[in-house]
């Protein structure tokens, strides 16, 4: 049995509850796909991405109603080590990529500012503009569910403001384009655990700001999403539903118990409200 046969059945059983029950469950609830779709798959080389795109292609050969998939991998300028892990796990995890290369990491790199936010900016524009040319309608990303509440934390910690990350959201500035996030019910120590079980070693943060920072004794370990992390870790000691009662309380938002809220990019005060209401 060849392996990607292998990481296939390591899904369909011992994985099964963790991985694909979560992954269909987002799919449905939050009606990701739809009939005669064209995603284009993000793959950046890291295990997420990666056991998204094995995923889609397990549910793409089961599904009931027909779809297409494109499993496309932007070069920022990764180095040859790097580019040459993805196209060999690709190849492992049974997965046929389309790699298209950008100069992203040099501008980022060159310009002022945080090279984190730009670099990110260009590589999500970058991520539409072929998925259009491909033909697709739709870009499938891999956040998981604990990239959803460390975001939420995130936002209320440093930008002072609620704000999640949604199932789904419609690009403003590639017509007709739809970001999909599957793994959205899934849990990294689920993905971490298949990539061990199956033996399967993934690039990290291949930035080369990052490869710097590092080197000089400031790299990721500062980072504000690390440190977000370390909270949620401690806190489980306490209270080990911690993670699922924050990722429940952003379903079950209560608009009326909070002083302000922001619609449609226009803010409101409960004040509105509360002086239409008769006293008695």
């Amino acid at each position: 049995m060849d392996r990607s046969r292998e990481i296939e059945l390591s899904i369909n059983r011992k994985f099964r509850h963790s991985l694909w029950g979560p992954f269909i469950r987002a799919i449905k609830e939050y009606q990701l796909i739809q009939e005669n779709d064209r995603i284009a798959v993000c793959i950046s080389g890291g295990k997420d991405s990666m056991c998204l795109a094995k995923l889609m292609s397990m549910l793409q050969a089961h599904s009931d109603f027909p779809f297409e998939v494109v499993y496309m991998v932007m070069d920022p300028g990764y180095n040859r080590a790097n580019r040459k892990k993805i196209e060999e796990n690709a190849e492992t995890v049974g997965i046929p990529v389309q790699i298209f290369d950008t100069n992203i990491f040099n501008i980022a790199n060159s310009m002022e500012g945080s090279p984190c936010y730009i670099c990110a900016r260009m590589r999500r524009g970058a991520l539409y503009k072929k998925a259009q040319e491909l033909g697709c309608n739709k870009i499938a990303l891999g956040h998981h569910f604990n990239d959803v509440i460390e975001t939420t934390l995130l936002s209320m910690f440093y930008a002072s403001q609620l704000q999640a990350m949604i199932p789904k959201v419609r690009s403003l500035n590639y017509e007709g384009m739809e970001l999909i996030r599957p793994l959205y019910c899934v849990h990294e120590d689920d993905i971490i655990a298949w990539a061990r079980y199956n033996d399967l070693q993934f690039i990290q943060c291949a930035c080369r700001f990052t490869e710097m920072a590092e080197a000089d004794g400031e790299g990721i370990n500062i980072s504000k999403r690390k440190e977000i992390k370390e909270l949620i870790r401690n806190l489980k000691k306490d209270n080990p539903d911690i993670e699922q009662s924050i990722f429940n309380s952003l379903h079950k938002v209560n608009i009326e118990m909070f002083p302000g809220y922001k619609a449609d990019g226009i803010y409101h005060s409960f004040l509105e409200r509360y002086n239409e209401e008769k006293g008695e």
